[in-house]
């Protein structure tokens, strides 16, 4: 299947977590895809009977201008694959496409590739690219929205060399690590908040991704619900008292 006509269909207890779980599994932001509800799911009578929320997620196309595309010539041509190193070649691809486009954005860094668990729990593994050098904050960009929009344009030429999806995460200095580490503690700081002061706390607008990770770090909670209210891209999530 092309990465043009990607379809991916996604069952979980709610329609935000299978939201979450698809982008995940694509390794795109919500931006990326197009969301059909299939099924808003239902809770039963005390809690028996409860149907699960289905949804479809359709990658949007976009036209990868000569910049972007894999095959071109620039700091060196696209790795070639040899035989017997298929584990390998992802890993290189990644590597020289975004050794390629921040190169083009005049910034000089070192590029790192391996292969890592996904944080979901899935047994398929992930492509991270590490980037490391001095002052590299303009590629992280307000919101990350640079970074998010660097990785969305890698995976994009990564599948379609490849002729699949695979997930993929580019991380510049740590910064992803560091963030998710400081969503998880705003997640829980705000959740106490919600509960001693019996009122909704309303977070910062947020990218798809930040937001799954507060969403995900809340989900167990037994006081708190999360849901993402607001139009991208001032998108935030609300932490509410369990009903």
């Amino acid at each position: 299947m092309s990465p043009e006509k990607t379809i991916l269909e996604v069952i979980a207890p709610t329609v935000e977590e299978a939201v979450s779980r698809g982008l995940d599994q694509l390794g795109l932001p919500e931006e990326a895809v197009e969301v059909e509800v299939l099924d808003q799911g239902a809770k039963g009578l005390f809690g028996l009977g409860n149907r699960q929320a289905r949804v479809r997620l359709i990658v949007r196309p976009i036209s990868l201008g000569e910049k972007t595309t894999a095959a071109e010539p620039g700091t060196g041509s696209t790795p070639s694959r040899a035989s017997g190193e298929d584990d390998d070649y992802p890993l290189e691809l990644a590597r020289h496409v975004v050794e390629e486009l921040i190169t083009r954005m005049k910034v000089n860094a070192k590029v790192e590739s391996s292969w890592v668990e996904q944080h979901n729990g899935s047994p398929e593994p992930m492509v991270l690219v590490d980037v490391h050098g001095e002052d590299l904050s303009i590629l992280i960009g307000r919101r990350s929205e640079v970074l998010n929009s660097l990785q969305y344009i890698t995976s994009l030429i990564v599948s379609k060399e490849l002729g699949k999806w695979i997930p993929l995460m580019i991380d510049i200095q740590g910064y992803r690590t560091r963030r998710e580490r400081q969503l998880r503690q705003l997640a829980q700081r705000m959740a106490e908040q919600a509960v001693h002061s019996g009122r909704r706390q309303v977070l910062e607008p947020m990218s798809a991704s930040e937001r799954r990770i507060i969403h995900l770090e809340l989900r167990d909670h037994p006081d708190v619900v999360t849901e993402s209210v607001g139009d991208e891209p001032n998108r935030k999530v609300t932490i509410l008292l369990k009903r």
